[in-house]
């Protein structure tokens, strides 16, 4: 997936694929955060703040959840991309599902970059947390916006609730290093490998974590603990894009979601959540990712399927 830099399109893969055949992710480069001291230049508050997104990607996705979880709505506001991210990147071109920018009107996402820092040569990519007082980008790094999300505005009307518990935290982290780097990226590693040693690499390493979980969750509803925490969004904005997408169009077909009972049990309880289920979007996320890669999909044909019931009943409440 080519990513714009400093304005200009980068062709090869998401970060670009090296000799070895492998996809490498680049760092994010806006790291700065939010916080309820009073001297913080990026203090929490109401209205202050607003969020780019694209429903298609599963980076975004994970702080669109938080953003519900939390009962952020009033607080932060947000603008969505249209689902094709075609030459000039992610766009504000009308369509269904679309929320302009009403900050900085823009109609390409990288102009928030270059507004941000004119001499910035980050890729450009979702989410950004903007200051609309700084006028700066806070951060684009998803995981470190969940966090902000989870905790810096429970001074500022953010609804009850803590999804990185402090007695859960190391093995929060140990499962979100994990599911990060072998599913969450995993899939994109197979996707774009241009070698098929480093294809079965990754595919494999996709879904021996597959089986693990598998194993983990038919003993428990959660990831971690009893609750709901970060571990499990993260988990679920791949989950719920693995038969719909990664199955066919990143190769990742050595089994289906739907053969895990307790995966895809464990997916469809994830749905169901009333904080969770209005932020997945089937036509933005399958529209983006046929669409965007014509080197993977040439014709750009959005398959139909598969024909899936999120609303059958998990059975995983039994758990609780």
């Amino acid at each position: 997936m080519g990513e714009l830099i400093a304005g200009t399109w980068h062709r090869n893969g998401i970060d670009g694929v090296l000799a070895d055949g492998q996809m490498r992710r680049a760092p994010s480069v806006f790291r700065n955060w939010i916080t309820n001291e009073r001297d913080s230049r990026f203090k929490a508050e109401s209205g202050r703040y607003h969020l780019y997104v694209s429903l298609a990607c599963p980076w975004a996705h994970r702080t669109l959840i938080m953003r519900n979880l939390k009962g952020l709505i009033d607080l932060i506001d947000i603008s969505v991309v249209h689902w094709l991210m075609g030459e000039d990147g992610w766009t504000f071109d009308p369509d269904h599902g679309v929320i302009p920018d009403a900050v900085n009107r823009a109609h390409f996402l990288h102009e928030i970059y270059t507004i941000s820092d004119p001499d910035c040569t980050s890729r450009v990519t979702v989410p950004i947390l903007w200051d609309k007082v700084e006028r700066q980008i806070v951060s684009n790094e998803s995981a470190d916006i969940l966090r902000m999300f989870n905790s810096a505005f429970d001074g500022c009307g953010a609804v009850a609730g803590d999804y990185y518990p402090e007695k859960h935290r190391e093995e929060i982290d140990a499962v979100n290093t994990r599911v990060y780097t072998t599913l969450n990226n995993g899939v994109y590693r197979s996707g774009f490998a241009t070698t098929q040693v480093a294809y079965e690499a990754a595919v494999g390493e996709v879904f021996g974590t597959l089986d693990w979980l598998e194993q983990r969750l038919a003993q428990q509803r959660y990831l971690v603990g009893s609750q709901l925490t970060e571990a499990d969004i993260r988990l679920f904005t791949t989950l719920v894009r693995f038969d719909p997408v990664y199955f066919g169009h990143f190769k990742c077909n050595v089994r289906a979601l739907a053969d895990y009972p307790a995966l895809w049990a464990y997916t469809r309880d994830l749905f169901s959540h009333p904080a969770i289920r209005p932020t997945v979007d089937f036509d933005h996320i399958k529209g983006h990712y046929y669409s965007s890669h014509p080197w993977l999909n040439p014709s750009r044909i959005v398959p139909v399927g598969p024909d899936y019931d999120f609303d059958l009943p998990s059975g995983r409440e039994a758990f609780a």
